[in-house]
């Protein structure tokens, strides 16, 4: 099995991405969300020149990446939120720690100086590939929020660009 690639997303790979994403929903640690929304808000919501695919040699999606602005504010213009998921079938095969690196690499090129997310703490897949990529942990919001009736803890966590000063 060859190596995945990452390219930009477009809205050819609309269908995967929201399946992915939908997948990722429905396990239940990814994220407060339930539903995956329609292409329209996702593409309005995430910015277009960092947002990136996984894929395989026939082009399939095994995965994404995207940020969203945390700011309209001036001052929080190189600050911004990622998402990244993966599917089931390809987690284990570097599919998020080659996504995450080609978003720091455009997020540094373009100025952006610190990378946020949000984390249940149960996700200790996504924390160990965070640590693993530069992050570190701010704090923790505990019951932030009720998913599937229950409150849940949500672990903030920070890259700050080494090259962007």
């Amino acid at each position: 099995m060859a190596d995945p690639t990452v390219r930009p997303m477009s809205s050819a790979d609309a269908e995967r991405v929201l399946a992915i994403y939908q997948a990722g929903l429905d396990a239940g640690d990814a994220s407060f969300e339930t539903a995956a929304p329609g292409w329209a808000a996702f593409d309005t919501a995430k910015l277009v020149d960092h947002r990136f695919v996984a894929v395989d040699t026939d082009d399939t999606v095994l995965g994404w990446i995207a940020v969203s602005p945390t700011s309209t504010r001036a001052v929080y213009a190189g600050v911004v939120e990622h998402s990244v998921y993966v599917d089931p079938a390809a987690q284990g095969r570097g599919v998020a720690r080659l996504l995450l690196a080609a978003l720091i690499a455009s997020t540094e090129a373009a100025g952006i100086w610190t990378i946020q997310s949000g984390v249940f703490p149960e996700n200790a897949a996504s924390l160990t590939l965070h640590r693993r990529a530069g992050f570190r942990v701010i704090g923790t919001r505990e019951r932030v929020g009720r998913h599937h009736g229950r409150w849940r803890d949500v672990v903030l966590l920070e890259r700050r660009s080494p090259v962007v000063t």
